[in-house]
C-alpha cells in the first residue's frame, strides 16, 4: 500500500545529480555532494558543479552569499533547484539563501559571466540586490520568491553586457523592484511575474535593447510601474497588468511627475511595441509617459504613438480568491494576446490557462490567456446530472484507443466535454466514479486538471488485485482531465460520469450530515439485508430538509456491510433503466463506503446489488446534500491542494507536528478551506496506518457530532472516500476517529460550494 510521498520533488538521475542538506547530520563540504552525504554550503555546490548536473538544495535556511563561476552548455545546463521546486513560485520556498539584515552583504547569489545556467523554487534575499547577473547569457531565474530590505535596490541587478536573460514566474516582495537592466545588457525576457514594488520602479531597462516585458502584474507606488530609458530600443510590453494599490491620489509621493504606469523616455521609443496592457483606472497613475508627454486615454496615446493596441484603461476587478460567480468582470479575464513573445506556459502558480465560462474569450489563439502574472483558475459554476455513464474502461477501450491497463508512473488523459451530453465548452468540472481493478501492485491514483502540474494528492488507493471505487470531482481543462498510477504496477481504470458543472444548472445545499437509510434497523427500508439482485427505492425530498420539488439530484454516501458474497451497487435515478455502472465494489466480508450524487426522479433514487452468487449485504446511506433547479450554491472547482497530512508537517500549512497521529476517540480540528463565504467543501479524504477497526465522521466544526460515517476500515487497511461536507466557522472541520486506535489522517481539498 502506498500514498503520494509528503512534499514530493522532482527526479533527476543521480549520476547528473549534487546535493546540499545542511539539516543531515552528515553533510560535509569536503566530500561530493552525494544523496548519503551531502553538501552544507551551496557556495561548496557551486564551486564543484559541472556541466549538466543539478544541485538539489534541502529545506533550511542557507545564511551565505553563493559566487558562481561555473556555466554549463546549451545541451547541458547548470540547475539549482531549491526544496519548493519548480513552480514553488511566490508560495513560500522551503530553501531560504542569502541575508538581508546586515548592511554590506552580498547577494544571495551573484552570477558572474556565467552561461546556461537556471536557478528555481528558492528564496533569495538580499541586504541590496538579491542576484547579481554580471555578464554571461543564458541565466535562468524561475518560480523564486525574490526578497530583502526594503529599499532603492531591486531584487536582482542586470549588467556587464549579459545576454539573453530571463527572469519568469517569480516573485519579489518586500516592497522592492524586481530588476534594474543596466546599459549594454541585451535581450532581456521578464515574464509572468508578480511585483510588489512599493515605493519602487518594478522593471527598469536602461539602456538595454531588445527587452521583452509580458505578463507581468506590477504594483508600484510613485514610480512608474515599468521604465525604459536610455538604449533601451525594440522593446515588448505587452499582457501586463500595471497598478497602484499604495495610494490612488499619488498625495504622498515626494515626486508625483515621476508616476506612471508604463515610462518610456524618447531614446528608447523606437522600436517599442505597446499592446494588451491593463492600467488601473483606480490607481490615479497617469497610464502612459511617452517621449516627455503624459497620456490618459488609450485612444491619445494610439494616435501619438501608433502604440497601445487593445490596451484597456479600467479597474481590474480581479475576483481574487472569491472567484468569479458570474456577478463580475475583469477586462484581464481571457483577453491576453497569446502569441506575444515571452509568454510562460503556466502562470505564476504554475496554472495553464484556463477559460472563464462566465467571460467571453477576446484574446488570440485560443483567447483563453489572462493579462498578469495570475490566471485565474476559479469560477463558481452549477450542477447538471449526466447518467450515469460508462466514459473510461481499459479493459473495453472505452475511452481510450487500446485494451491496455495504464502502466506504473504513467498518466492517461481523458477527454470529457462534448462527449455523453456534455457541452464542448464552458465545463468547469466532471463528477466521475472512478473505479481501479487488475491491479499487480500496491498504489494510488491521482486524477486532476490535463495540464496542470499533478498534485500531491490522491483520490484511490489500493493493495495488489483489489478492486476499490471512489467519487472524483475534478476540475477540467483543455475538455480533459488526467489519471495518474502511482503504483510499481499496471492497473485497470474505469470512469462512470455522473455529471458536470459550467453556468447553468442546479445549486447545491450541503446538509448537516444525516442518516437516511440503514438495513440494519429498518431506517428508509426494511429491516433485512437486500439480496443480490435486489433494489432498494429510497425516498428522498420531502424531509431533513431537502425541498419536496425542484431536487435534481443528492449526495450520499453510502456503505455496504456483512456482505455475504462479493458484488457491486450501482445508484441511478428511480424509475429509469439500470445502467451499465457501478458506484461500490466489495468482496465478502468488506465494509465500503463510497460518496455518490445521483440524479432524482420521483423523490426517489434506487440502489441495486449485483453479484453472481446468492450473496446479501446492509446498505447504510447518509445525506450529505441537495442540488435544486433554483437557489443553491456554486461549486468551485480548484487544482488538488493537501490540507492535512498526520504523517508530517506541510509545506506553507502547519496544521500539526510530525507524528501526531489522530487517537482512537479523538477529534481533530482543520481549517480545510480559506476561501470567504465556502458553505461546503469537496475533498477526499484518506486513512492509513489504521491500529484498530472503526469508522470516520466529517461534519461541520464546533457543531454536534452526527451519528453518521465517511470511512469505515479493518485493522491495517488504508481507506480513501470522497468526502462532501458542509464547514464550520473558519472553514473548518471535525474529524472524528471512531476506532479505539490511532490512525494517520489526510485530506485533499478539491473544491468548495459558496453563494452566487
Amino acid at each position: 500500500m502506498s500514498l503520494p510521498a509528503l512534499g514530493a520533488g522532482t527526479a533527476v538521475a543521480a549520476s547528473a545529480t549534487l546535493y546540499v542538506n545542511k539539516l543531515n547530520g552528515n553533510c560535509s563540504d569536503a566530500g561530493t555532494g552525494t544523496l548519503e552525504q551531502p553538501y552544507c554550503t551551496v557556495s561548496a555546490a557551486a564551486a564543484k558543479v559541472e556541466p549538466g548536473q543539478t544541485v538539489l538544495i534541502g529545506a533550511g535556511e542557507y545564511r551565505e552569499s553563493v559566487t558562481l563561476t561555473r556555466s554549463g552548455t546549451v545541451e547541458a545546463p547548470i540547475t539549482f533547484i531549491g526544496a519548493g521546486g519548480p513552480g514553488a513560485g511566490y508560495r513560500a520556498p522551503q530553501t531560504e539563501i542569502g541575508f538581508w539584515r546586515f548592511e554590506g552583504m552580498p547577494p544571495a547569489f551573484t552570477l558572474s559571466g556565467v552561461s546556461h545556467v537556471r536557478i528555481s523554487g528558492v528564496e533569495l534575499l538580499g541586504y541590496h540586490e538579491s542576484v547579481v547577473i554580471d555578464g554571461g547569457t543564458e541565466v535562468n531565474l524561475s518560480g523564486n520568491l525574490l526578497t530583502g530590505l526594503i529599499g532603492e535596490d531591486p531584487r536582482v541587478r542586470v549588467t556587464g553586457a549579459a545576454r539573453n536573460v530571463t527572469l519568469a514566474r517569480n516573485a519579489s516582495g518586500e516592497r522592492s523592484g524586481l530588476v534594474v537592466l543596466e546599459p549594454g545588457v541585451r535581450d532581456t525576457v521578464v515574464s509572468t511575474n508578480l511585483i510588489a514594488a512599493g515605493g519602487h520602479p518594478g522593471i527598469v531597462a536602461d539602456g538595454a535593447p531588445g527587452t521583452v516585458i509580458v505578463a507581468n502584474t506590477v504594483d508600484s507606488h510613485c514610480e512608474a510601474a515599468i521604465r525604459l530609458t536610455g538604449a533601451s530600443t525594440g522593446a515588448t510590453v505587452m499582457n501586463n497588468v500595471l497598478t497602484d494599490s499604495t495610494d490612488s491620489t499619488g498625495s504622498t509621493c515626494t515626486d508625483p511627475g515621476q508616476r506612471a504606469g508604463l515610462w518610456v523616455d524618447q531614446e528608447a521609443k523606437a522600436g517599442a511595441r505597446v499592446a494588451y496592457n491593463l492600467h488601473d483606472s483606480g490607481a490615479g497613475l497617469p497610464a502612459y509617459s511617452w517621449a516627455g508627454t503624459v497620456y490618459d486615454e488609450v485612444a491619445q496615446f494610439a494616435a501619438a504613438s501608433g502604440q497601445g493596441a487593445h490596451d484597456v484603461i479600467g479597474a481590474p476587478n480581479l475576483p481574487g480568491s472569491v472567484g468569479d460567480t458570474g456577478e463580475r468582470t475583469s477586462p484581464a479575464i481571457d483577453s491576453a494576446d497569446e502569441s506575444a513573445p515571452g509568454m510562460s506556459a503556466v502562470d505564476v502558480r504554475g496554472s495553464s490557462a484556463l477559460d472563464d465560462p462566465w467571460v467571453a474569450d477576446t484574446g488570440t489563439g485560443s483567447g483563453r490567456r489572462d493579462r498578469g502574472a495570475e490566471e485565474l483558475v476559479n469560477f463558481g459554476s452549477r450542477y447538471t446530472p449526466v447518467g450515469p455513464v460508462r466514459v473510461l474502461d481499459t479493459r473495453e477501450a472505452t475511452g481510450v484507443p487500446a485494451r491496455v491497463p495504464v502502466a506504473p508512473g504513467a498518466t492517461m488523459d481523458l477527454p470529457v466535454t462534448g462527449l455523453n451530453g456534455l457541452p464542448a465548452d464552458g465545463v468547469t468540472a466532471v463528477t466521475m466514479n472512478v473505479t481501479v481493478t487488475e491491479s499487480t501492485g500496491g498504489g494510488f491514483l491521482t486524477v486532476y486538471p490535463h495540464g496542470a502540474e499533478r498534485p500531491t494528492a490522491s483520490n484511490l488507493n489500493w493493495t495488489a488485485g483489489q478492486t476499490i471505487p471512489n467519487l472524483v470531482t475534478t476540475q477540467v481543462r483543455d475538455g480533459k482531465v488526467s489519471f495518474f498510477n502511482g503504483s510499481g504496477g499496471t492497473v485497470h481504470v474505469l470512469a462512470d460520469l455522473l455529471g458536470f458543472y459550467s453556468t447553468k444548472g442546479s445549486g447545491f445545499t450541503a446538509k448537516s450530515p444525516v442518516r437516511l437509510l440503514d438495513t440494519r434497523e429498518g431506517l428508509g427500508a426494511a429491516k433485512a439485508p437486500v439480496r443480490q439482485g435486489g433494489t432498494v427505492d429510497l425516498q428522498v425530498t420531502g424531509a431533513n430538509g431537502v425541498p419536496a420539488t425542484g431536487v435534481t439530484a443528492v449526495t450520499l454516501n453510502v456503505t455496504v456491510a456483512d456482505a455475504t458474497d462479493g458484488g457491486f451497487l450501482t445508484a441511478y435515478p428511480h424509475g429509469e433503466q439500470r445502467p451499465t455502472a457501478s458506484s461500490l465494489n466489495w468482496v465478502k466480508g468488506q465494509v465500503v463506503p463510497n460518496l455518490v450524487t445521483v440524479p432524482v426522479k420521483d423523490g426517489k433514487v434506487s440502489l441495486f446489488v449485483a453479484g453472481s452468487g446468492p450473496g446479501q449485504v446492509q446498505l447504510i446511506a447518509d445525506l450529505a446534500g441537495c442540488y435544486t433547479k433554483t437557489g443553491g450554491d456554486q461549486f468551485h472547482a480548484l487544482v488538488p491542494v493537501r490540507k492535512a497530512d498526520t504523517r508530517g508537517s506541510l509545506p506553507w500549512y502547519d496544521e500539526w507536528e510530525p507524528g501526531e497521529t489522530v487517537r482512537g476517540g479523538a477529534t481533530r480540528s482543520v481549517e480545510v478551506v480559506e476561501y470567504p463565504g465556502a458553505s461546503a467543501v469537496a475533498m477526499n479524504v484518506t486513512v492509513t496506518g489504521t491500529a484498530a477497526p472503526g469508522f470516520l465522521t466529517v461534519y461541520p466544526d464546533a457543531t454536534e457530532r452526527p451519528v453518521v460515517s465517511n470511512l469505515n476500515w479493518v485493522t491495517g487497511q488504508t481507506v480513501p472516500n470522497h468526502v462532501v461536507v458542509a464547514t464550520g466557522a473558519g472553514g473548518k472541520n471535525a474529524f472524528y476517529n471512531g476506532s479505539q486506535g490511532d490512525v494517520e489522517l489526510i485530506a485533499d481539498l478539491f473544491g468548495y460550494f459558496a453563494p452566487a
